[in-house]
């Protein structure tokens, strides 16, 4: 199955991008599921009644899955709620937090997956930073419960009665680690298609300095979650034959930029309908071919270049497109690297093979973050 992930700075019209993506999709014969969870559901407003052939729309209710995820939570602690006096809140009385949309959609997005008779997944996203921010959760919150839970611990449980009275305080309940365990394998089957060669993301912008801006410090975030991006929509195109000098200047600034966004990824562009897209007439205009979406190219892994040969190091190849040098910083820790790119960071595994080595090094050239590492002597294995 085919995801299609579509963002971009807010304001740029990824919602209706996403529909006309979506039907557009279904006009090809795919069987399509669009995914929303913006609030207010524009989604309704856009395609009508009763969805074209082929197409299926769904909204993600974070209110709802906040509620029902903490009821369940309550009653899987019933006991250790009881031991402390606590009162469970009731179903009726529970307010989502900040924070329940990401993992609502993160939910539907494992769900949509595994949806029978579907091609394609078109998920309307977020804003821009706020999709880098979800994309990374599974990965990160995995790790974190990794640190703070380990599995291992597990194995220790029977002397937990015995180090309870040693330590004066109650050791954690066996079904804290059952709900970490649990709560791993739902990321990690979220992280799984995240992931997955079959999931790609598309750029919804309109072409301006502002845009420019934003996707450059969007697709850094991207990058570093090694997140592909197959293309970018230029949306709300002005024709380039207005009479008006004020629409011909924009038309020109527009073209401009386009033409930019294209010396580095597919741009799609998407014409102006003189307003606001309204209704299924609109978003009839606006499914065009060209924004059907072709199956997603593999990824590719950072590669480790070895040039022992020739400059005695192994070179790890990072591509950060947009980069510049003020961006980024990096720390070894342990056998992992610290990457900062911009406003994001992430924390990666080193290889095996750079384990064994020191960081002697980087430098950053078209667009690739280049990290030198020397093996070192007392690790790495001997030749004759």
């Amino acid at each position: 199955m085919h995801t299609l992930l579509i963002t971009g700075p807010g304001g740029a019209g990824r919602t209706t991008v996403a529909a006309a993506t979506a039907l557009a999709a279904a006009r090809h014969g795919q069987r399509v599921l669009l995914l929303s969870g913006d609030i207010g559901d524009p989604l309704t407003a856009l395609v009508g009644g009763p969805a074209a052939p082929g197409l299926r729309v769904a909204r993600v209710d974070s209110g709802e899955e906040f509620r029902e995820e903490l009821v369940a939570l309550q009653q899987r602690g019933s006991a250790l709620l009881g031991m402390v006096g606590a009162r469970p809140l009731g179903a009726e009385e529970i307010t989502e937090l900040p924070g329940a949309e990401q993992f609502a959609l993160l939910r539907a997005l494992r769900r949509a997956a595994a949806a029978p008779d579907t091609d394609l997944v078109v998920v309307d996203m977020p804003p821009l930073h706020q999709t880098v921010a979800t994309l990374a959760l599974p990965a990160q919150l995995r790790r974190y419960l990794a640190r703070l839970l380990p599995a291992e611990r597990q194995a220790a449980r029977a002397l937990r009665p015995v180090l309870a009275q040693l330590a004066g305080v109650p050791m954690p309940a066996q079904w804290l680690y059952e709900t970490a365990a649990r709560w791993d394998e739902e990321l990690a089957t979220v992280q799984a298609v995240v992931e997955a060669d079959s999931t790609e993301l598309r750029l919804v912008a309109e072409p301006g300095p502002a845009a420019t801006d934003a996707l450059r410090i969007g697709r850094l975030g991207l990058a570093l979650q090694q997140l592909p991006v197959s293309a970018v929509v230029a949306n709300r195109m002005v024709p380039q034959d207005c009479a008006d000098p004020w629409l011909a200047g924009l038309a020109a600034q527009q073209e401009k930029y386009a033409a930019e966004w294209a010396a580095e990824l597919p741009v799609v562009p998407l014409a102006h309908l003189g307003r606001d897209p309204r209704g299924p007439q609109d978003l009839e205009r606006l499914a065009t071919d060209a924004l059907v979406p072709e199956p997603p190219a593999p990824r590719r892994a950072w590669a480790v270049e070895d040039r022992r040969d020739t400059d005695g190091v192994l070179v790890w190849v990072v591509p950060l497109p947009g980069a510049h040098k003020s961006d980024l910083d990096l720390v070894r820790r342990g056998d992992e690297l610290l990457l900062t790119a911009g406003p994001h960071r992430r924390i990666v595994p080193l290889p095996g093979a750079l384990r064994r080595c020191t960081v002697s090094g980087a430098a950053l050239a078209d667009g690739e973050l280049r990290v030198r590492f020397t093996p070192d002597p007392g690790l790495w294995p001997r030749t004759r």
